[in-house]
């Protein structure tokens, strides 16, 4: 264990702890589900430019980790919540792909049946945030 603690880079911060992270995979999973889900840090970065991300979820073994490093900074500018989760490759699989996925963006949908959970996870990101 504790080498895959030393493993994760200091820049990535706010990193969710295990029982938050299988939180926000199993929204991820849904998400994909709904068709609420931008993944890549391309398509994340464009959900962010153009309003529409409800939550950012970055892979903090990200390699190198500067790939997606410009998106926390885009968040703040736009208020918008963002987390790390250890793996990529976990990502990948909540996302419902079989490679690895250094980010993804969850997509705002009014009327989503998704909406408490979001809420409820945003919540969790900004108290790990103060």
């Amino acid at each position: 264990m504790a080498e895959t603690e030393a493993a994760v880079n200091p820049k990535a911060y706010p990193l969710a702890d295990a029982a938050l992270t299988a939180k926000i995979l199993n929204l991820v999973q849904q998400a994909a589900n709904y068709k609420q889900l931008r993944k890549g840090a391309n398509e994340a970065t464009k959900t962010l430019n153009r309003g529409l991300s409800e939550f950012i979820i970055m892979a903090a073994d990200a390699e190198p980790l500067e790939i997606v490093l410009h998106i926390p900074i885009l968040c703040e500018d736009k208020n918008v919540p963002y987390v790390f989760v250890r793996s990529k490759q976990a990502l990948g699989r909540a996302c419902g792909v079989s490679r690895p996925i250094v980010s993804c963006s969850i997509t705002i949908n009014e009327g989503s049946q998704l909406k408490p959970q979001i809420q409820s996870i945003q919540q969790e990101i900004e108290r790990l945030l103060v």
